[in-house]
């Protein structure tokens, strides 16, 4: 015990007090003994703002303790307060523990921050994936209408291909739309099943890519730049089939998830919920595949040439072409555009000798 002066609220006046903690289960209690008139007040853990604990180093005057509506307690004696609290068997919080222990603040910020990245590498990729599967393609649909417009007006420019042309390439891509929605071995998400479609532009590099939904589009330069190869058509055909992989797996449905999932968990952790993604096709465009996105869409492809009895050579033969013409393209003004305005995602498809050489499940 030890004594003290206490403001009951009633009063300015200060009442000379004798303190004792009383332990408890849920934390000490407190027992006051007023002097001048014998009054004794006991307040439980819950009833008492406890003041947070100090560092040795920088050790208050004085020590007051909110007694909410019953006034304050002044102490005077500090280290006997301490030596009291420990008596009694208090345990110190975590945040007093952190602000009064380094080593505590450093092991709680680094579990934080290892907490954060494995949320970011395993948590919202398994979230998403699991997510998507309850995405409406009603939603797909309408994102890729709006993603596609925004693309047309900005980016690309009506296909020159001669309409023969589309029609020879549309033919074939019709058969692997057929394969992917008759054979259950290629169909990632059950009963998911979008209606493939095939569109032509020109005004960009040599590329191809999937909007959620079924809707992929191929560059009139993609088409070109396949013409020298005596397999043009087995080749297009190998992108596509990977672009089909894109779709089938939801990646980009997966990604714009994903990053709602990460802003949700942001937003949770921060305790700012206020500023949460909204799903648009700026959002869409400005998001770029996954290294494992694009191994399965890969393996996607390999398991789908190999259904159709088409090899893929020529697909990689005409990826490393455009690869190796890269850097020439690179002052390209379109290529360029694209970069300035955060299309990443439309961007030739990266590291494809090492894609190459990568083993696939059977």
């Amino acid at each position: 015990m030890l004594q003290a002066r206490w403001f009951d609220g009633h009063s300015t006046r200060a009442r000379p007090v004798i303190v004792r903690l009383i332990p408890a289960g849920s934390g000490p209690g407190l027992r006051l003994h007023a002097l001048d008139d014998g009054q004794i007040l006991e307040l439980s853990h819950q009833q008492v703002q406890w003041p947070e604990r100090w560092s040795h180093k920088h050790r208050p005057s004085r020590v007051v303790v909110d007694l909410r509506e019953r006034g304050s307690l002044q102490i005077d004696d500090v280290a006997a307060w301490h030596s009291l609290l420990a008596a009694a068997g208090r345990r110190t919080p975590l945040a007093e523990r952190m602000q009064t222990q380094l080593r505590v603040l450093l092991m709680v910020l680094a579990i934080a921050g290892t907490c954060i990245w494995a949320f970011y590498r395993w948590g919202t990729p398994w979230a998403a994936a699991h997510i998507a599967r309850h995405v409406p393609l009603a939603w797909e649909l309408a994102l890729s209408q709006r993603a596609m417009e925004e693309i047309d007006a900005s980016l690309v420019k009506p296909s020159k291909l001669e309409p023969a042309r589309q029609a020879e390439l549309r033919a074939g891509f019709a058969r692997l739309a057929e394969l992917a929605r008759n054979d259950a071995g290629l169909q990632r998400y059950r009963g998911y099943a979008p209606a493939l479609e095939l569109e032509f532009r020109s005004g960009m590099p040599a590329n191809a890519f999937a909007l959620p939904g079924g809707t992929i589009v191929m560059t009139d330069a993609m088409v070109e730049k396949a013409r020298s190869s005596s397999e043009a058509d087995t080749a297009l055909l190998g992108v596509l089939a990977h672009e089909i992989g894109h779709v089938q797996h939801r990646h980009t449905t997966r990604m714009v998830v994903e990053q709602g999932v990460l802003n949700i968990g942001l937003g949770l952790a921060l305790g700012d919920v206020s500023s949460l993604v909204s799903f648009s096709s700026s959002l869409l465009t400005g998001l770029a595949y996954r290294r494992n996105h694009e191994t399965e869409a890969d393996c996607y492809a390999v398991a789908m040439m190999r259904r159709a009895g088409l090899p893929t050579k020529p697909m990689t033969d005409l990826l490393l072409s455009i690869e190796h013409g890269a850097a020439d393209e690179s002052t390209d003004e379109s290529t360029q555009q694209a970069r300035r305005g955060g299309f990443s995602w439309l961007s030739t498809h990266p590291d494809t000798a090492e894609r190459a050489r990568q083993l696939c499940p059977k």
